[in-house]
């Protein structure tokens, strides 16, 4: 475990967060969720001797939240975040989003899922709230970077800052973070990117005395209690879990089912349809006649994914770029796998998969990253999925 120790600054050198002066004439506002993670990002920037502020969004509902465990930025995470300054000596804002993370984030969410979408809120969150909003208060207070708790590095490469990977591939959050554009990037920081492991950050939170140094990790999306995403959408969209029939892939009806949304690509429990012989798949949602489409584990395959919104944070124009060979992410909890990249226009592209992948979802991110690096290329959307030939 290596930790920055602070050095007199001569001539043009760069401190640890690449700035050429000392570390207490630089201002580094650190984004403050009330995990171990980003309590140790301030607190080791602050032994460094940084001019640390800390900031803590309350994004929902904060009262709702205080029974609620393994959530994050409301009830005893933003207590949690708080002891931490004061147990550092730093100072600690609470910014209340709320307006804006519904407005940005969970309308959104509710939106998607109506539409047969598989949405990945964390991602508009990073995008929206944490990487645009806070980070524009971050400048406000003069702050010369931002630094966060992800797991994920930054590098300075020819043509400027670059996002890789992080050195800890279980621990890797760059496929929610494909969105950060390059001017983001130029005043992000993410100190614990290149540790090998959680046992590490853990470890180190021990050392500066943190009482969060075993709290354990976020689980599943903070606004959805339990995982429980159709009660959500149900009380955001009323009458959103209308019934419809469940139907093969040549229309005929099969079953009915309880709602659309209670329903996700590649789902196979729960269907209530057995005795019909080969295992069935949901293979596409048709919200517009409220059916569930099922067929056979084969129709899950997919080699052409359409994708949209392409944020590009790699070399060069991707308007012109011609068709080049990457790795692309389509779940976050699967690895990069090899790909081609067609650019279709200035956000949009074709990725054709070398292998077939199955439950390809709309509403799933499609991160790109160099076929032989850890360098990520950006990412966009996934739109309404091709069936492999």
């Amino acid at each position: 475990m290596t930790i920055a120790t602070p050095v007199p600054l001569r001539g043009n050198a760069l401190n640890s967060l690449g700035f050429p002066k000392p570390p207490a004439q630089t201002r580094v506002v650190v984004a403050m969720s009330g995990g171990v993670d980003s309590s140790v990002v301030a607190a080791m920037l602050a032994d460094e001797g940084y001019d640390v502020v800390g900031v803590t969004l309350q994004l929902y509902d904060h009262g709702a939240a205080l029974a609620k465990k393994g959530a994050c930025c409301a009830g005893q995470d933003i207590h949690d975040a708080r002891r931490v300054a004061e147990r550092i000596g730093f100072p600690h804002y609470v910014l209340d989003y709320e307006n804006r993370f519904r407005e940005s984030v969970i309308e959104e969410f509710a939106d998607a899922y109506l539409g047969g979408a598989t949405p990945v809120p964390c991602i508009r969150c990073n995008e929206r709230v944490k990487f645009r909003d806070l980070l524009e208060t971050a400048r406000d207070l003069d702050a010369d970077c931002m630094a966060t708790g992800h797991y994920i590095r930054r590098r300075t490469g020819p043509s400027g800052a670059e996002l890789h990977m992080a050195a800890d591939s279980q621990r890797d959050q760059s496929y929610f973070l494909f969105s950060t554009t390059r001017e983001q990037l130029e005043f992000l920081r993410f100190p614990l990117g290149g540790l090998a492991s959680k046992a590490e950050t853990r470890a180190l939170a021990t050392r500066y005395g943190l009482t969060v140094a075993d709290k354990p990790d976020s689980q599943d999306i903070c606004f959805v209690p339990n995982g429980n995403y159709a009660s959500v959408i149900e009380k955001l969209r009323p009458g959103a879990a209308d019934p419809g029939d469940i139907v093969d892939l040549d229309g005929t009806v099969l079953g009915t089912h309880k709602g659309v949304i209670h329903y996700t690509i590649g789902q196979r429990r729960g269907l209530a349809i057995g005795g019909l012989g080969e295992p069935l798949y949901v293979v596409r949602l048709d919200p517009a006649r409220r059916q569930v489409v099922v067929g056979p584990r084969s129709a899950l395959a997919t080699r052409t994914v359409p994708i949209a919104e392409i944020n590009w944070i790699g070399d060069g124009d991707f308007t012109d770029m011609p068709a080049r060979e990457i790795a692309v992410r389509i779940r976050s909890t699967r690895p990069p796998r090899a790909a081609i990249l067609r650019p279709t226009g200035s956000d949009s592209a074709t990725v054709e998969l070398i292998e077939a992948e199955e439950g390809v979802s709309p509403g799933q991110a499609c991160v790109f990253y160099e076929t032989d690096g850890t360098r990520v290329l950006g990412g966009g959307w996934i739109q309404t999925r091709e069936r492999a030939a």
